[in-house]
């Protein structure tokens, strides 16, 4: 039933700006909002958890294991252990503010978008928080992104009206016409292995 809500959850005293749901705790999501206030809350009983800072602009739990929250404010990603709430990473590479981030579903690695670069890091055992790919703006802005369900070196991005597709172990780009306005978010099925893309032209469009 589309008109009934199932819980309403109160408590951000700024508009939420992301979300997201654990990957293996039922009870548990996140959210964070405009001041980089981040909320864990109780989908059970709509109670609050826990509350800390460190995210403005999206919320991310590492895929299956769920150790991890990475968290973007401004132009910093911060690793974010979700039991402890201790920062244990603070990516800071990025000059401009950060739009998008994704972890790759083996929640090894994960991706940082600012409209002139993006980043890559491992945070895999040996080489956590390090920085390991590097792409930059060409000229048509970057503003979201996803990894590839298929080839896990291909990082899928959206720009302005078009799709970048980086190869990263060949560091090569192709991009794609997609839709007539910012490609504003980006969603993967493992499942299908489509990619959905949504814009400011109101349109959703499925990539296979």
């Amino acid at each position: 039933n589309p008109g009934y809500s199932l819980r309403t959850f109160t408590g951000h005293s700024a508009s939420v700006m992301s979300l997201d749901f654990h990957p293996n705790k039922d009870d548990l999501f996140c959210s964070c909002d405009g001041d980089g206030e981040i909320r864990y809350w109780s989908i059970n009983n709509g109670s609050c958890a826990r509350v800390c800072k460190g995210g403005t602009a999206q919320v991310r739990f590492q895929p299956r294991l769920g150790r991890f929250l990475a968290a973007a404010a401004d132009n910093v990603v911060s690793i974010l252990d979700v039991e402890t709430q201790a920062c244990r990473h603070s990516l800071q590479v990025h000059i401009k503010p950060i739009h998008s981030i994704c972890w790759d579903p083996s929640g090894e690695f994960l991706a940082s978008v600012s409209e002139d670069s993006v980043r890559v890091w491992s945070l895999g055992t040996g080489s956590e928080g390090e920085c390991f790919h590097e792409l930059s703006c060409n000229g048509n802005k970057f503003h979201s992104c996803v990894f590839h369900p298929t080839y896990s070196s291909f990082l899928v991005i959206g720009c302005y009206q078009s799709l970048e597709v980086w190869n990263m172990a060949e560091n090569k780009t192709m991009t794609l016409p997609a839709h007539d306005g910012l490609i504003a978010g980006l969603a993967v099925s493992p499942m299908t292995g489509l990619i959905a893309s949504a814009s400011h032209d109101k349109i959703i469009k499925l990539w296979k």
